[in-house]
């Protein structure tokens, strides 16, 4: 889930980056389907609902889509980004998306 923005700052963008591997690894092709329609602020430090809503519509499919895709993102805190990707994916076509993340972030209170 590509954001133009964060990888000018960061200088890569780790799901890419994971993505490509993963393609590598399990003989798979990479396709980057989803990119950012706008620009959203941070997710750390918003609460699940806000989270939701700062990404709700933010993605856009510039691409043919398969009926069975694989979503990648690096981090998952409470699925509000990998959810916004895959309703968007499945209003393109996708009928089954698989999310792989890297890391699970857990929030202690």
């Amino acid at each position: 889930m590509g954001d133009p923005d964060r990888r000018l700052r960061r200088g890569h963008h780790a799901a890419d980056r994971l993505a490509h591997e993963l393609s590598a690894a399990w003989e798979l092709p990479f396709l980057p389907l989803l990119t950012r329609r706008r620009g959203s602020r941070r997710q750390r430090g918003l609460a699940q609902p806000e989270r939701r809503r700062n990404v709700a519509g933010a993605f856009v499919v510039d691409a043919a889509v398969a009926p069975h895709v694989g979503l990648v993102d690096d981090v998952y805190t409470t699925g509000a980004t990998v959810g916004a990707g895959a309703s968007a994916l499945r209003k393109a076509g996708a009928t089954r998306v698989e999310v792989v993340t890297f890391a699970r972030a857990i929030r202690i209170r």
